[in-house]
């Protein structure tokens, strides 16, 4: 591996927690493990980390309440492992900030594919933005690539890492029409294992950001039968 990528994993389930950690060892990834999201603000300030692998049900605060914690602050990639195999509780975890979900139980395999995808995805972005400073307005909306920052009407909007970069590339592209599966090609990338559907929430994650009302949305339009346009 390029570097020593460090993946925190949070999970109360001891046999659970093992297997993720042995798997991602074997495949170059450093590991910590916490059982519970308790005191998350505090660890993230001492600790620097390149994925949070977030189980949904935990002892204490569970793992939407920890997901939405880490996500006012911090933009790593999250994964949350859920045994909730329902669409309902995929969508809420996405909704709170995960990046991708995986549910229990889990192909070892393909749960180290989920994190190296992520982690490349989200480093492809970073190294992606420019390095001049540089403000895009669209309305009422300022968005500045480079710091990660939206206002609206002068007031900081915060965005996780996905809905930000999706929000750009919409930005950047104005006035064009791009499917769910353009959007999720680009944002999430060839090589990440998902479905298109992780678009809608995005963009209904975005819209009630960014819209003054974000069941009639002005600023990102549906095309219907086609996709999604943000009208500049």
């Amino acid at each position: 591996m390029a570097r020593d990528y460090h993946v925190l994993i949070i999970e109360d389930d001891e046999d659970i927690a093992m297997v993720e950690q042995v798997y991602l060892e074997n495949s170059g990834y450093r590991v910590s493990i916490l059982k519970n999201g308790d005191h998350i603000q505090e660890i993230l300030q001492e600790n620097t980390y390149d994925l949070i692998l977030l189980d949904l049900m935990l002892p204490g605060k569970n793992g939407y309440q920890i997901c939405q914690e880490i996500r006012d602050i911090y933009p790593m990639p999250i994964i949350m492992v859920t045994a909730k195999s329902e669409s309902f509780d995929k969508i809420r975890g996405l909704n709170q900030g995960a990046d991708d979900y995986i549910s229990k139980p889990f192909d070892p395999a393909e749960l180290v594919a989920r994190v190296g995808a992520n982690i490349r995805q989200y480093e492809r972005q970073l190294s992606a933005r420019p390095v001049e400073q540089k403000e895009i307005r669209v309305g009422n909306l300022r968005i500045f690539p480079e710091s990660h920052k939206v206002y609206k009407s002068g007031e900081e909007l915060r965005f996780p890492n996905r809905e930000f970069e999706l929000l750009l590339f919409l930005a950047e592209n104005s006035n064009l029409v791009f499917s769910k599966e353009q959007l999720f090609e680009k944002i999430w990338g060839y090589d990440y294992v998902g479905d298109s559907a992780t678009v809608m929430v995005h963009v209904n994650r975005i819209r009630e950001k960014i819209e003054d009302d974000s069941k009639d949305p002005k600023i990102i339009e549906t095309i219907r039968g086609v996709g999604y346009r943000l009208n500049m």
